[in-house]
Protein backbone atom coordinates (compact mmCIF):
# COMPACT_ATOMS: atom_id res chain seq x y z
CA UNK A 1 0.00 0.00 0.00
CA UNK A 2 2.82 2.40 0.83
CA UNK A 3 4.38 2.51 -2.66
CA UNK A 4 1.14 3.11 -4.57
CA UNK A 5 0.16 5.88 -2.16
CA UNK A 6 3.60 7.46 -2.41
CA UNK A 7 3.46 7.27 -6.19
CA UNK A 8 0.00 8.86 -6.24
CA UNK A 9 1.02 11.63 -3.83
CA UNK A 10 4.08 12.54 -5.91
CA UNK A 11 2.12 12.57 -9.16
CA UNK A 12 -0.72 14.66 -7.73
CA UNK A 13 1.54 17.26 -6.08
CA UNK A 14 3.68 17.68 -9.17
CA UNK A 15 0.72 18.04 -11.50
CA UNK A 16 -1.15 20.62 -9.41
CA UNK A 17 1.28 23.48 -10.12
CA UNK A 18 3.40 22.37 -13.12
CA UNK A 19 5.26 25.63 -13.84
CA UNK A 20 6.13 26.23 -10.20
CA UNK A 21 7.15 22.61 -9.81
CA UNK A 22 9.38 22.77 -12.89
CA UNK A 23 11.07 25.94 -11.63
CA UNK A 24 11.63 24.39 -8.19
CA UNK A 25 13.07 21.20 -9.71
CA UNK A 26 15.50 23.27 -11.80
CA UNK A 27 16.57 25.27 -8.77
CA UNK A 28 17.18 22.15 -6.69
CA UNK A 29 19.23 20.62 -9.52
CA UNK A 30 21.89 23.30 -9.05
CA UNK A 31 22.81 21.63 -5.75
CA UNK A 32 24.08 18.49 -7.50
CA UNK A 33 26.79 20.47 -9.32
CA UNK A 34 30.25 21.36 -8.00
CA UNK A 35 31.03 22.28 -5.29
CA UNK A 36 27.83 21.04 -3.58
CA UNK A 37 27.47 17.51 -4.96
CA UNK A 38 24.15 16.71 -3.22
CA UNK A 39 23.84 14.05 -5.87
CA UNK A 40 20.76 12.09 -4.64
CA UNK A 41 18.65 15.21 -5.33
CA UNK A 42 19.08 14.55 -9.04
CA UNK A 43 16.96 11.41 -8.81
CA UNK A 44 14.13 13.61 -7.54
CA UNK A 45 14.58 16.49 -9.96
CA UNK A 46 15.22 14.58 -13.19
CA UNK A 47 12.62 11.87 -12.63
CA UNK A 48 10.22 14.53 -11.36
CA UNK A 49 10.70 16.50 -14.56
CA UNK A 50 10.00 13.45 -16.74
CA UNK A 51 6.92 12.74 -14.67
CA UNK A 52 5.76 16.31 -15.19
CA UNK A 53 6.39 16.19 -18.93
CA UNK A 54 4.64 12.84 -19.30
CA UNK A 55 1.36 14.46 -18.23
CA UNK A 56 1.74 17.46 -20.55
CA UNK A 57 -0.44 17.00 -23.66
CA UNK A 58 0.93 19.67 -26.02
CA UNK A 59 4.25 20.86 -27.40
CA UNK A 60 3.56 24.36 -26.09
CA UNK A 61 3.02 23.26 -22.49
CA UNK A 62 5.98 20.89 -22.66
CA UNK A 63 8.18 23.68 -23.96
CA UNK A 64 6.96 26.02 -21.20
CA UNK A 65 7.61 23.58 -18.38
CA UNK A 66 11.04 22.70 -19.76
CA UNK A 67 11.76 26.41 -20.02
CA UNK A 68 10.94 27.10 -16.36
CA UNK A 69 13.17 24.21 -15.29
CA UNK A 70 16.04 25.61 -17.38
CA UNK A 71 15.38 29.21 -16.33
CA UNK A 72 16.06 28.49 -12.66
CA UNK A 73 18.72 25.85 -13.29
CA UNK A 74 20.87 28.12 -15.43
CA UNK A 75 19.89 31.41 -13.79
CA UNK A 76 20.98 30.17 -10.36
CA UNK A 77 23.76 27.94 -11.70
CA UNK A 78 25.46 30.83 -13.52
CA UNK A 79 24.81 33.44 -10.81
CA UNK A 80 28.50 33.50 -9.86
CA UNK A 81 29.15 35.43 -13.09
CA UNK A 82 27.52 38.47 -11.49
CA UNK A 83 30.47 38.79 -9.09
CA UNK A 84 32.42 40.27 -12.02
CA UNK A 85 29.98 43.17 -12.04
CA UNK A 86 30.76 43.90 -8.38
CA UNK A 87 34.38 44.81 -9.20
CA UNK A 88 33.03 48.14 -10.38
CA UNK A 89 29.77 48.03 -8.49
CA UNK A 90 29.21 51.77 -8.75
CA UNK A 91 29.18 51.53 -12.55
CA UNK A 92 27.99 47.99 -13.27
CA UNK A 93 26.12 46.88 -10.15
CA UNK A 94 22.75 47.76 -11.69
CA UNK A 95 23.34 45.03 -14.28
CA UNK A 96 23.28 42.17 -11.74
CA UNK A 97 19.53 41.51 -11.79
CA UNK A 98 19.26 41.88 -15.59
CA UNK A 99 22.24 39.54 -15.99
CA UNK A 100 20.64 36.88 -13.77
CA UNK A 101 17.37 37.10 -15.66
CA UNK A 102 19.08 37.15 -19.06
CA UNK A 103 21.17 34.07 -18.20
CA UNK A 104 18.13 32.05 -17.20
CA UNK A 105 16.03 33.41 -20.05
CA UNK A 106 18.51 32.50 -22.78
CA UNK A 107 19.88 29.20 -21.51
CA UNK A 108 16.42 28.04 -20.42
CA UNK A 109 15.66 27.66 -24.13
CA UNK A 110 18.02 24.68 -24.31
CA UNK A 111 16.12 22.77 -21.64
CA UNK A 112 12.81 23.80 -23.19
CA UNK A 113 13.82 22.35 -26.55
CA UNK A 114 15.10 19.17 -24.89
CA UNK A 115 11.77 18.77 -23.09
CA UNK A 116 9.77 18.93 -26.33
CA UNK A 117 11.45 15.75 -27.58
CA UNK A 118 9.39 13.81 -25.05
CA UNK A 119 6.24 14.70 -27.04
CA UNK A 120 7.52 12.43 -29.82
CA UNK A 121 7.44 9.40 -27.52
CA UNK A 122 4.41 7.76 -25.90
CA UNK A 123 5.72 5.21 -23.40
CA UNK A 124 7.29 6.16 -20.04
CA UNK A 125 10.45 4.37 -21.16
CA UNK A 126 10.53 6.37 -24.38
CA UNK A 127 10.06 9.63 -22.51
CA UNK A 128 12.91 8.88 -20.08
CA UNK A 129 15.24 7.86 -22.89
CA UNK A 130 14.31 10.76 -25.17
CA UNK A 131 14.60 13.40 -22.42
CA UNK A 132 18.04 12.09 -21.42
CA UNK A 133 19.29 11.98 -25.01
CA UNK A 134 17.83 15.38 -25.88
CA UNK A 135 19.29 16.96 -22.72
CA UNK A 136 22.75 15.76 -23.74
CA UNK A 137 22.29 16.79 -27.36
CA UNK A 138 21.37 20.31 -26.26
CA UNK A 139 24.43 20.40 -23.97
CA UNK A 140 26.55 19.68 -27.02
CA UNK A 141 24.79 22.36 -29.07
CA UNK A 142 25.28 24.78 -26.18
CA UNK A 143 29.03 24.27 -26.55
CA UNK A 144 29.22 26.08 -29.87
CA UNK A 145 26.11 28.17 -30.54
CA UNK A 146 26.88 31.92 -30.27
CA UNK A 147 30.55 30.98 -29.53
CA UNK A 148 29.41 28.48 -26.88
CA UNK A 149 29.30 28.13 -23.11
CA UNK A 150 29.54 24.45 -22.07
CA UNK A 151 29.58 25.20 -18.33
CA UNK A 152 27.76 23.05 -15.75
CA UNK A 153 27.48 20.01 -17.99
CA UNK A 154 25.53 17.38 -16.09
CA UNK A 155 28.51 15.01 -16.23
CA UNK A 156 30.50 17.31 -13.94
CA UNK A 157 28.16 16.34 -11.10
CA UNK A 158 30.24 13.14 -10.83
CA UNK A 159 33.48 14.99 -10.10
CA UNK A 160 33.20 14.29 -6.37
CA UNK A 161 34.72 10.91 -7.27
CA UNK A 162 37.91 10.47 -9.29
CA UNK A 163 36.67 6.99 -10.23
CA UNK A 164 33.31 8.08 -11.63
CA UNK A 165 34.79 10.62 -14.06
CA UNK A 166 37.20 8.19 -15.74
CA UNK A 167 34.52 7.34 -18.30
CA UNK A 168 35.20 10.76 -19.85
CA UNK A 169 38.31 9.18 -21.38
CA UNK A 170 35.95 6.97 -23.43
CA UNK A 171 33.08 9.26 -24.40
CA UNK A 172 33.83 12.67 -22.92
CA UNK A 173 31.85 14.70 -20.43
CA UNK A 174 28.85 14.67 -22.78
CA UNK A 175 28.78 10.88 -22.52
CA UNK A 176 28.87 11.17 -18.74
CA UNK A 177 25.96 13.62 -18.93
CA UNK A 178 23.94 11.10 -20.90
CA UNK A 179 24.56 8.30 -18.40
CA UNK A 180 23.78 10.60 -15.47
CA UNK A 181 20.53 11.77 -17.09
CA UNK A 182 19.48 8.17 -17.82
CA UNK A 183 20.31 6.97 -14.33
CA UNK A 184 18.59 9.78 -12.45
CA UNK A 185 15.45 10.05 -14.59
CA UNK A 186 14.85 6.28 -14.61
CA UNK A 187 12.69 6.24 -11.43
CA UNK A 188 10.00 7.98 -13.49
CA UNK A 189 9.40 4.69 -15.33
CA UNK A 190 8.29 3.04 -12.11
CA UNK A 191 6.28 6.07 -10.99
CA UNK A 192 4.36 6.05 -14.27
CA UNK A 193 3.86 2.28 -14.58
CA UNK A 194 2.64 -0.46 -12.29
CA UNK A 195 4.23 -3.46 -14.02
CA UNK A 196 7.01 -5.68 -12.78
CA UNK A 197 8.88 -5.02 -16.04
CA UNK A 198 8.79 -1.27 -15.38
CA UNK A 199 10.13 -1.81 -11.85
CA UNK A 200 13.15 -3.76 -13.08
CA UNK A 201 13.77 -1.38 -15.96
CA UNK A 202 13.74 1.54 -13.55
CA UNK A 203 16.04 -0.16 -11.08
CA UNK A 204 18.55 -1.43 -13.62
CA UNK A 205 18.66 1.84 -15.57
CA UNK A 206 19.29 3.71 -12.31
CA UNK A 207 22.09 1.42 -11.15
CA UNK A 208 23.93 0.05 -14.19
CA UNK A 209 25.39 3.33 -15.58
CA UNK A 210 26.83 4.30 -12.20
CA UNK A 211 28.14 0.78 -11.51
CA UNK A 212 29.78 0.69 -14.94
CA UNK A 213 31.44 4.08 -14.41
CA UNK A 214 32.66 3.15 -10.95
CA UNK A 215 34.01 -0.23 -12.06
CA UNK A 216 35.77 1.21 -15.08
CA UNK A 217 37.22 4.03 -13.00
CA UNK A 218 38.41 1.66 -10.28
CA UNK A 219 40.30 -0.49 -12.79
CA UNK A 220 41.73 2.50 -14.66
CA UNK A 221 43.06 4.23 -11.54
CA UNK A 222 44.31 0.94 -10.08
CA UNK A 223 46.55 0.53 -13.15
CA UNK A 224 47.58 4.21 -13.31
CA UNK A 225 51.22 5.29 -13.14
CA UNK A 226 51.68 8.13 -10.64
CA UNK A 227 55.48 8.13 -10.48
CA UNK A 228 57.24 11.51 -10.60
CA UNK A 229 59.47 12.91 -13.33
CA UNK A 230 62.51 15.11 -12.75
CA UNK A 231 60.85 18.16 -14.36
CA UNK A 232 59.93 20.40 -11.44
CA UNK A 233 57.32 23.13 -11.75
CA UNK A 234 56.76 26.18 -9.56
CA UNK A 235 53.24 27.62 -9.75
CA UNK A 236 52.91 31.15 -8.39
CA UNK A 237 49.59 32.38 -6.97
CA UNK A 238 49.79 35.93 -5.51
CA UNK A 239 45.99 36.25 -4.96
CA UNK A 240 45.95 39.91 -5.98
CA UNK A 241 42.39 41.28 -5.57
CA UNK A 242 40.80 42.01 -8.93
CA UNK A 243 40.12 45.58 -7.84
CA UNK A 244 43.90 46.10 -7.56
CA UNK A 245 45.07 43.98 -10.48
CA UNK A 246 44.64 46.74 -13.08
CA UNK A 247 44.92 49.72 -10.74
CA UNK A 248 47.63 51.94 -12.22
CA UNK A 249 49.03 52.75 -8.77
CA UNK A 250 49.56 49.05 -7.92
CA UNK A 251 50.80 47.59 -11.25
CA UNK A 252 54.46 47.90 -10.29
CA UNK A 253 53.94 46.32 -6.86
CA UNK A 254 51.89 43.49 -8.39
CA UNK A 255 54.71 42.67 -10.78
CA UNK A 256 57.27 42.76 -7.95
CA UNK A 257 55.10 40.42 -5.88
CA UNK A 258 55.23 37.86 -8.68
CA UNK A 259 59.02 38.22 -8.79
CA UNK A 260 59.32 37.92 -5.00
CA UNK A 261 57.27 34.72 -4.80
CA UNK A 262 59.06 33.23 -7.82
CA UNK A 263 62.58 33.51 -6.40
CA UNK A 264 61.96 32.00 -2.98
CA UNK A 265 64.00 29.07 -1.67
CA UNK A 266 64.41 26.12 -4.03
CA UNK A 267 64.31 28.05 -7.30
CA UNK A 268 67.61 26.45 -8.33
CA UNK A 269 65.77 23.11 -8.73
CA UNK A 270 62.90 24.51 -10.80
CA UNK A 271 62.53 23.78 -14.52
CA UNK A 272 59.56 26.07 -15.23
CA UNK A 273 58.01 28.89 -13.19
CA UNK A 274 54.38 29.55 -14.11
CA UNK A 275 52.42 32.77 -13.60
CA UNK A 276 48.71 33.21 -14.23
CA UNK A 277 46.65 34.94 -16.91
CA UNK A 278 47.85 38.51 -17.69
CA UNK A 279 50.18 38.29 -14.69
CA UNK A 280 52.28 40.87 -16.47
CA UNK A 281 50.23 43.94 -17.39
CA UNK A 282 53.17 45.11 -19.47
CA UNK A 283 53.65 44.11 -23.14
CA UNK A 284 56.84 42.15 -22.56
CA UNK A 285 57.78 42.03 -26.26
CA UNK A 286 58.45 45.76 -26.00
CA UNK A 287 58.92 46.34 -22.25
CA UNK A 288 62.54 45.16 -22.17
CA UNK A 289 63.20 46.39 -18.63
CA UNK A 290 60.49 44.16 -17.17
CA UNK A 291 61.66 41.24 -19.25
CA UNK A 292 65.16 41.80 -17.91
CA UNK A 293 63.82 41.83 -14.34
CA UNK A 294 62.40 38.37 -15.01
CA UNK A 295 65.66 37.16 -16.55
CA UNK A 296 67.71 38.30 -13.55
CA UNK A 297 65.87 36.00 -11.12
CA UNK A 298 66.11 32.86 -13.30
CA UNK A 299 68.74 30.16 -12.81
CA UNK A 300 70.43 29.03 -16.07
CA UNK A 301 68.12 26.05 -16.69
CA UNK A 302 64.85 27.71 -15.68
CA UNK A 303 62.11 29.08 -17.93
CA UNK A 304 59.34 31.43 -16.83
CA UNK A 305 55.90 31.21 -18.40
CA UNK A 306 53.54 34.11 -17.90
CA UNK A 307 50.26 35.43 -19.09
CA UNK A 308 50.68 38.91 -20.55
CA UNK A 309 49.10 41.47 -22.79
CA UNK A 310 50.50 41.29 -26.28
CA UNK A 311 49.81 43.61 -29.21
CA UNK A 312 49.28 42.78 -32.85
CA UNK A 313 48.66 44.96 -35.89
CA UNK A 314 45.04 44.21 -36.79
CA UNK A 315 42.96 46.13 -39.32
CA UNK A 316 45.41 49.00 -39.35
CA UNK A 317 45.72 49.44 -35.59
CA UNK A 318 47.58 47.83 -32.68
CA UNK A 319 45.11 45.60 -30.88
CA UNK A 320 45.61 43.54 -27.70
CA UNK A 321 45.92 39.80 -27.41
CA UNK A 322 45.57 37.71 -24.28
CA UNK A 323 48.81 35.79 -24.54
CA UNK A 324 51.23 33.35 -22.96
CA UNK A 325 54.93 34.18 -23.21
CA UNK A 326 57.79 31.92 -22.16
CA UNK A 327 61.04 33.68 -21.23
CA UNK A 328 64.53 32.23 -20.68
CA UNK A 329 67.55 33.30 -18.63
CA UNK A 330 68.69 35.63 -21.41
CA UNK A 331 65.40 37.51 -21.35
CA UNK A 332 64.41 36.14 -24.74
CA UNK A 333 60.87 35.06 -25.56
CA UNK A 334 61.20 31.41 -26.63
CA UNK A 335 57.49 30.51 -26.99
CA UNK A 336 54.23 32.38 -27.48
CA UNK A 337 50.56 31.53 -27.63
CA UNK A 338 47.54 33.83 -28.08
CA UNK A 339 44.10 32.99 -26.71
CA UNK A 340 41.72 32.03 -29.50
CA UNK A 341 38.41 31.45 -27.70
CA UNK A 342 37.55 34.89 -26.36
CA UNK A 343 34.96 35.74 -23.70
CA UNK A 344 31.92 37.59 -25.11
CA UNK A 345 31.47 40.98 -23.41
CA UNK A 346 34.60 40.28 -21.35
CA UNK A 347 37.24 40.37 -24.10
CA UNK A 348 35.21 41.45 -27.08
CA UNK A 349 31.82 42.98 -27.79
CA UNK A 350 29.63 40.93 -30.16
CA UNK A 351 28.26 42.91 -33.12
CA UNK A 352 30.90 45.57 -32.48
CA UNK A 353 30.43 47.02 -35.98
CA UNK A 354 26.95 48.19 -34.99
CA UNK A 355 27.97 49.71 -31.64
CA UNK A 356 30.02 52.76 -30.56
CA UNK A 357 33.76 52.05 -30.38
CA UNK A 358 33.87 53.60 -26.90
CA UNK A 359 31.93 50.68 -25.39
CA UNK A 360 34.42 48.64 -23.38
CA UNK A 361 34.60 44.95 -22.59
CA UNK A 362 34.53 44.24 -18.85
CA UNK A 363 38.32 43.77 -18.95
CA UNK A 364 38.64 47.57 -19.24
CA UNK A 365 40.38 47.37 -22.62
CA UNK A 366 38.76 49.79 -25.06
CA UNK A 367 39.64 47.73 -28.13
CA UNK A 368 38.45 44.15 -28.56
CA UNK A 369 41.07 41.45 -28.14
CA UNK A 370 42.35 39.73 -31.28
CA UNK A 371 41.94 35.97 -31.56
CA UNK A 372 44.88 33.60 -31.74
CA UNK A 373 45.12 30.65 -34.13
CA UNK A 374 43.72 27.93 -31.90
CA UNK A 375 45.21 24.90 -30.10
CA UNK A 376 48.84 24.23 -30.89
CA UNK A 377 51.72 22.22 -29.49
CA UNK A 378 55.01 23.97 -28.74
CA UNK A 379 58.32 22.31 -27.92
CA UNK A 380 60.21 24.23 -25.23
CA UNK A 381 64.02 24.45 -25.17
CA UNK A 382 64.07 21.79 -22.44
CA UNK A 383 62.33 19.33 -24.81
CA UNK A 384 58.91 19.41 -23.14
CA UNK A 385 56.02 19.51 -25.62
CA UNK A 386 53.27 21.75 -24.27
CA UNK A 387 49.82 23.01 -25.11
CA UNK A 388 48.24 26.14 -23.67
CA UNK A 389 44.69 27.04 -22.70
CA UNK A 390 44.07 30.49 -21.28
CA UNK A 391 41.27 30.76 -18.71
CA UNK A 392 37.90 30.36 -20.50
CA UNK A 393 39.37 28.07 -23.20
CA UNK A 394 39.68 25.15 -20.77
CA UNK A 395 35.88 24.71 -20.52
CA UNK A 396 35.49 23.48 -24.12
CA UNK A 397 35.64 19.68 -24.58
CA UNK A 398 37.87 18.47 -27.41
CA UNK A 399 39.13 21.99 -28.15
CA UNK A 400 42.18 22.42 -25.90
CA UNK A 401 44.85 20.44 -27.75
CA UNK A 402 46.12 19.78 -31.23
CA UNK A 403 45.03 16.14 -31.45
CA UNK A 404 47.33 15.49 -34.45
CA UNK A 405 50.37 16.68 -32.48
CA UNK A 406 49.38 15.90 -28.92
CA UNK A 407 51.25 17.75 -26.16
CA UNK A 408 52.56 16.08 -23.02
CA UNK A 409 51.32 18.84 -20.73
CA UNK A 410 48.74 21.62 -21.03
CA UNK A 411 49.39 24.88 -19.19
CA UNK A 412 46.16 26.55 -18.13
CA UNK A 413 46.83 30.18 -17.19
CA UNK A 414 43.80 31.73 -15.52
CA UNK A 415 42.46 34.43 -13.25
CA UNK A 416 39.30 33.73 -11.26
CA UNK A 417 39.64 36.88 -9.16
CA UNK A 418 36.62 38.25 -11.01
CA UNK A 419 34.28 35.79 -9.34
CA UNK A 420 35.13 36.04 -5.64
CA UNK A 421 34.52 33.25 -3.16
CA UNK A 422 31.77 31.60 -5.20
CA UNK A 423 31.07 28.35 -6.99
CA UNK A 424 32.62 29.77 -10.19
CA UNK A 425 36.33 29.20 -9.43
CA UNK A 426 35.60 25.74 -8.04
CA UNK A 427 33.58 24.75 -11.11
CA UNK A 428 36.35 26.13 -13.31
CA UNK A 429 38.78 23.74 -11.61
CA UNK A 430 36.40 20.82 -12.22
CA UNK A 431 36.21 21.76 -15.90
CA UNK A 432 40.01 21.52 -15.97
CA UNK A 433 39.92 18.08 -14.37
CA UNK A 434 37.42 16.88 -16.99
CA UNK A 435 39.66 18.08 -19.84
CA UNK A 436 42.60 16.20 -18.30
CA UNK A 437 40.62 12.94 -18.24
CA UNK A 438 39.15 13.42 -21.72
CA UNK A 439 42.47 14.15 -23.42
CA UNK A 440 44.72 12.13 -21.13
CA UNK A 441 47.13 15.00 -20.49
CA UNK A 442 48.64 16.49 -17.36
CA UNK A 443 47.47 20.05 -16.74
CA UNK A 444 49.32 22.79 -14.88
CA UNK A 445 46.78 25.34 -13.65
CA UNK A 446 48.22 28.68 -12.55
CA UNK A 447 45.77 31.24 -11.21
CA UNK A 448 46.45 34.83 -10.26
CA UNK A 449 43.61 34.32 -7.82
CA UNK A 450 41.63 31.14 -7.88
CA UNK A 451 42.72 27.55 -7.38
CA UNK A 452 46.14 26.62 -8.75
CA UNK A 453 46.89 22.93 -9.18
CA UNK A 454 48.80 20.14 -10.86
CA UNK A 455 46.33 17.68 -12.36
CA UNK A 456 47.32 14.22 -13.59
CA UNK A 457 46.22 12.79 -16.96
CA UNK A 458 43.59 10.89 -14.93
CA UNK A 459 42.05 14.11 -13.63
CA UNK A 460 43.33 13.58 -10.10
CA UNK A 461 44.61 16.65 -8.26
CA UNK A 462 48.20 15.93 -7.25
CA UNK A 463 48.64 19.20 -5.39
CA UNK A 464 46.73 22.48 -5.19
CA UNK A 465 46.69 25.93 -3.64
CA UNK A 466 43.18 26.87 -2.54
CA UNK A 467 41.09 29.89 -3.42
CA UNK A 468 42.36 33.22 -2.03
CA UNK A 469 45.57 31.65 -0.69
CA UNK A 470 48.84 33.38 -1.54
CA UNK A 471 51.89 31.25 -2.17
CA UNK A 472 53.65 28.79 -4.45
CA UNK A 473 53.41 25.13 -5.33
CA UNK A 474 56.62 23.24 -6.13
CA UNK A 475 55.75 19.91 -7.71
CA UNK A 476 57.24 17.38 -10.12
CA UNK A 477 55.38 16.49 -13.29
CA UNK A 478 54.11 12.89 -13.52
CA UNK A 479 56.52 10.53 -15.25
CA UNK A 480 53.61 9.49 -17.46
CA UNK A 481 52.56 12.95 -18.58
CA UNK A 482 50.03 11.91 -21.20
CA UNK A 483 48.13 8.76 -22.11
CA UNK A 484 46.04 7.88 -25.19
CA UNK A 485 42.26 8.08 -24.85
CA UNK A 486 39.40 7.02 -27.08
CA UNK A 487 37.86 10.48 -26.75
CA UNK A 488 40.99 12.20 -28.05
CA UNK A 489 40.85 9.99 -31.15
CA UNK A 490 37.15 10.28 -31.97
CA UNK A 491 35.96 13.31 -29.99
CA UNK A 492 32.26 14.11 -29.85
CA UNK A 493 31.39 11.48 -32.45
CA UNK A 494 31.17 8.94 -29.61
CA UNK A 495 28.61 10.73 -27.39
CA UNK A 496 26.62 11.76 -30.48
CA UNK A 497 26.36 8.12 -31.57
CA UNK A 498 25.28 7.22 -28.03
CA UNK A 499 22.56 9.88 -28.23
CA UNK A 500 21.25 8.52 -31.55
CA UNK A 501 21.23 4.99 -30.13
CA UNK A 502 19.18 6.07 -27.11
CA UNK A 503 16.64 7.83 -29.34
CA UNK A 504 16.29 4.62 -31.39
CA UNK A 505 15.88 2.43 -28.29
CA UNK A 506 13.22 4.83 -27.06
CA UNK A 507 11.23 4.31 -30.26
CA UNK A 508 11.56 0.54 -29.87
CA UNK A 509 10.17 0.81 -26.35
CA UNK A 510 7.23 2.78 -27.74
CA UNK A 511 6.56 -0.05 -30.21
CA UNK A 512 6.86 -2.73 -27.51
CA UNK A 513 4.42 -0.95 -25.17
CA UNK A 514 1.96 -0.34 -28.02
CA UNK A 515 1.92 -4.03 -28.84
Amino acid sequence: MFLPRTRAAIKNNILTHPKTTAALLGLLSVLVLPPYYIWPLLFITMSGMVLLLSRTPTFKKTFTQGYWFGFTFYGAGFSWICNALLIEADKLGWLILPALIAGGAFFGLFTAIAATFTCLYKSPQGKVLSFSAAWTLLEWIRSFILTGFPWNLLGTSLAFSDKLIQGASLFGTYGLSLLVALSTSAPAIFLLCKTRRAFWQSLLLSLLPILFLYGYGFIRLHNADFREDTIRIRIVQPSIPQSLKWNKSTLENNFKEYLRLSQTQGIENISIIVWGETASPYPLEYAHEYRNQIARILPPQTLLMTGALSYKLHRGRLSPQNAMLTIDRKGEIVATYAKSHLVPFGEYIPLREFLPQAIKPITNVISDFVQGQGPQSIELPNGLKIGTAICYEIIFPHQIIDADNKPEVVFNLTNDGWYGDSSGPRQHLVNTQMRAVEEGVSIIRAANSGISALISPYGTIIQKLDLNNKGIIDVNLPKTKSIPTLYTQYGDLIPLLMIVLIFIIGKQEDSYNKD
